[in-house]
Parts: C-alpha cells; structure tokens; sequence
C-alpha cells in the first residue's frame, strides 16, 4: 500500500484531503500539532503529533521514505526548503498555495488592494500563466510566492504539484466568511448592506474539491501549477441570498455603486472593486478533474450548520474566530449600518 503524509492534517483543508487519500487506497499519517483525527477517517489513518517548525520532527514523520507528501500549511522558503531536502525520501508532493500570489499588468496584486487605486485589474478568467509577485517573506502573497518558486526549481528532485486556492470555505475554517451573512441571520437582522452593487466576485474554494485535486494529483506526480477554484464564481449578493435559503429566512439586501464609506457598512469579505475569478482548464486536462461539489451553494448547507454550531449558546463571535475578527473587527457594527441606513431614508 502507497504511504502518504498530510501536514496540517486536521484543518480545514486537511480533514477532507485526508479522507479522500484514504479512500482512494492510500495509507494516511496524518500529522497535526495536536495529532488528533477526524470522526470521518477510515480507522487505518495514523494520526500523529508534528511541530512543523522542526525539521527533525518532520523527518522522523517521513521516516524511510513515502510516495507521497501533501502539505496544507507550507509557507516561505524555508518550508519549501524542508521539504526539498527530504526529496531523496519523498516520491511527490501536493502543497497549497494561493490565488493571491496573482498580480496584474500593473504591478498590482492583493497586497496593494487597500491603497489608492490599487486593486489589481485581472483578466476575467485568471489562468495560471498570469504574472506573480516578486517572492519574498514581506506578506503572505510574496511568502506563498517565495514556496512556488523554490519548489518548482527542485522539480527534477521532487515532483511538486502546488495548487492555488481561492477564498477556501466549507467547516473548520478559522477565517469563514460566511459568518457575515450566517450571525446577520442569527442575530435577526433583515437587512444588510453591501458595496459594489452587491456585484463583487472573489472566487470561492470547497475543501472537498480542494480534496479531489489533491487525490488527482497523488496519482499522477509532476511539477505543475494549478488553480483550485469552485466551477462557479457567485456574486456576494447571490452568495447572500443563498445562506438565506440554507437557514430559511429572507432579507432585504441595499446595496449602493462604489466602495464602502467605511469599515463598518457594506464591507463583506468578499466586497472588491473588480472580480477575482480564475480559470479551471488546466486541470481539467492535466488531472482529468472534475468537482465533487458542483457549485457554491451546494457546499454551503455544511457551512451553516458548522457556524450557527460554533455561535451557540451566545458565543461571542471574536471568541469563535480570533483570526477573522484580527482581519475584519468591525463586520459586525450594527450601529454603523443602522446610523446610515437612516440617513438614507
């Protein structure tokens, strides 16, 4: 039996991919900080503790040698590093990268989004050959930059498959974007406000197709780059109305042209000024890939219910996800949004 190690095995990208490798024949050590496993994993996976900032550790992971290494956590040079010099054990690899790597004609990219006129201007669908930043260790876009560049130059060693996620989503995710529209619901508000138009498109990611990709990619190693995106790119307002068919309930959207006129109204996670939607071709040829979940709203019941699951008993919301309220602390300004909303009408 092929033996197969995920790194960051129990998060959100982990979980599934963990279950896919298994079914699919593979046997699993799933390493983790904590080594513990998902209720959903075959009893043959083999859970283990992994600090992934020892090298030692890592290597004692990887042992004599597997066919196959997935890493859902990989960041920088220096991880990329670890790895390559455990090429002469390790048959391939799958890591997860970034849609955010992207940057326009301009020099533009995701890390100039909130300067004047620094939203990229992408083309509509970004295909993989579209330029990248400059690597570097300055943001997570140039770290994630840093790793596809040092991985693929180790590719006549270790055959690297690195896959470009969008806005991930599905359960465990520490930064769901979701709970924007889900604690709106919760919390009774039959109104919402975004900017754009409600138009903004962010391409999304389900962690089970991120999962199929990975299984794919197993079979058949090579150094590629690949977006890993949904076969749909919702606007935020449809993605709006399509929580609110999961958790029953209807809400009036008022939404308005241009950018928020602040960081508490209209400001969703999903609110750009132009779209982010890439292209799937390539793995659909490369790999033969074909999503397992077939749009967005088809993955998002499993969603819901995680959050509203995680919010009860009156959680507070920051508590429930601190890297999502570091990111976005005001989603939630209710006083913000009703101050404007009355001086509209």
């Amino acid at each position: 039996m092929k033996r197969a190690v995920v790194i960051g095995a129990t998060g959100q990208i982990g979980r599934p991919a963990v279950a896919a490798l298994a079914r699919d024949g593979w046997q699993v050590t799933a390493a983790s900080r904590g080594g513990g496993r998902d209720t959903g994993w075959p009893d043959g996976v083999r859970p283990v503790r992994l600090d992934r900032e020892d090298d030692t550790a890592l290597a004692a992971v990887v042992g004599d040698g597997c066919e196959l290494v997935v890493d859902v956590v990989a960041h920088g040079a220096r991880h990329a590093r670890q790895l390559t010099d455990l090429s002469g054990r390790i048959g391939s690899a799958v890591v997860i990268s970034t849609v955010s790597v992207y940057e326009d004609g301009k020099g533009r990219g995701f890390d100039t989004m909130d300067r004047p006129d620094g939203f990229p201007e992408y083309p509509v669908p970004i295909r993989e050959d579209q330029p990248t930043v400059a690597p570097g260790d300055t943001s997570y876009s140039t770290g994630k930059a840093a790793l596809e560049r040092d991985l693929l130059a180790a590719g006549d060693r270790l055959p690297v498959t690195l896959l470009r996620a969008g806005a991930v989503h599905g359960p465990y995710s520490p930064l769901p974007r979701e709970l924007y529209f889900v604690k709106r619901n919760l919390d009774g508000r039959r109104r919402r406000v975004l900017a754009f138009g409600g138009e903004s498109r962010f391409h999304g990611t389900q962690v089970r197709n991120i999962a199929e990709l990975v299984r794919l990619a197993a079979a058949r190693p090579g150094s590629r780059v690949l977006n890993a995106v949904d076969p749909d790119a919702p606007t935020v307002a449809a993605i709006g109305a399509a929580v609110d068919a999961v958790m029953g309930v209807r809400t009036e959207t008022v939404s308005f042209d241009g950018p928020p006129p602040g960081p508490a109204v209209g400001k969703s996670p999903w609110s750009a000024e132009r779209p982010v939607v890439c292209d799937m071709s390539a793995a659909e040829r490369e790999l033969g890939y074909r999503p397992v979940v077939s749009s967005y709203a088809e993955g998002l019941p499993e969603t819901v219910e995680w959050l509203a699951g995680r919010l009860a008993g009156g959680r507070d919301w920051r508590e429930a996800f601190p890297l999502l309220a570091g990111v976005y602390p005001d989603l939630f300004d209710y006083a913000a949004e009703d101050a404007w909303l009355a001086a509209r009408a």
